[in-house]
């Protein structure tokens, strides 16, 4: 079965590379293990030998029947579905963790990340394959030109680490990029007095111009006078901290 550009498929071929990803996953606490993409299973087979049940979401109707064959006597459940619009209720029980893993598709990689942070509440731990630039955008600290919005958000909840790279002949047919698996695991549900959703807002308006300084950006939303106060209003968004972020997101709020 031929792996399909529209979906973004590249099949996993090397087992030790499934076998590692497989082993890298923290369950404590957890009630079930999501698998996103599954393809042709080779992560699969892995994923069923740990405790936890397993809930495998396809987007691709072909690839169902030859999963439905090759787990046939296994207490896998396969949906057919786009996982970002599957129905929660359809995955896992309602108020159990559950932990997300997959070889994702690599066009929809940062929506899945952002699907996860969505319900980092019953998230505790996720570790999946991503493109290298993606991976290292995610795990990137301040200073680094691949750190931006995606870098904050993840971090504000979660820990990133980069634990392997993966090469182009490990999976079929070769992407035309280098390949990472990283694990992120939540520290905290919640940012002390920030809501989600303003601190996403800060951090999108601040590096929407990301070579513009913050006097330039952030004044588009609050006072530049908040700005000189902190003493970032020379800065770029880069050499802020996930915690300074946090900061400026509080002063929005009280102006707001």
């Amino acid at each position: 079965m031929k792996a399909k550009k529209s979906f973004g498929q590249h099949f996993l071929i090397e087992e030790d590379i499934a076998a590692n990803l497989a082993s890298s996953l923290n369950t404590e606490g957890c009630a079930t293990v999501v698998e996103i993409g599954p393809g042709k299973g080779i992560l699969t087979r892995f994923l069923i030998q740990q405790p936890l049940p397993v809930v495998a979401v396809e987007l691709d109707r072909d690839l169902i029947p030859f999963l439905n064959k090759e787990f046939k006597n296994t207490s896998l459940q396969i949906i057919q579905g786009d996982i970002l619009h599957v129905r929660l209720e359809e995955l896992v029980t309602p108020d159990d963790d559950f932990v997300i893993v997959g070889n994702f598709p690599y066009n929809i990689s940062s929506q899945i990340v952002f699907l996860g942070l969505h319900h980092r509440h019953r998230v505790p731990f996720m570790a999946g394959m991503f493109q290298y630039e993606v991976a290292n955008r995610i795990c990137a600290g301040p200073g680094s030109k691949a750190y931006g919005v995606i870098s904050v958000m993840v971090q504000a909840y979660y820990r990133a680490e980069l634990l392997f790279k993966v090469g182009p002949e490990s999976f079929a047919p070769p992407p035309k990029v280098q390949s990472a698996v990283i694990a992120l695991t939540r520290y905290q549900k919640e940012v002390e007095d920030v809501p989600f959703n303003v601190l996403r807002q800060v951090v999108k308006v601040a590096f929407h111009q990301r070579r513009k300084k913050l006097r330039n950006t952030l004044t588009s939303i609050m006072p530049e006078s908040l700005l000189v106060d902190m003493g970032i209003e020379a800065l770029r968004p880069e050499q802020l901290s996930v915690d300074q972020f946090v900061t400026i997101a509080k002063r929005f709020q009280e102006v707001s």
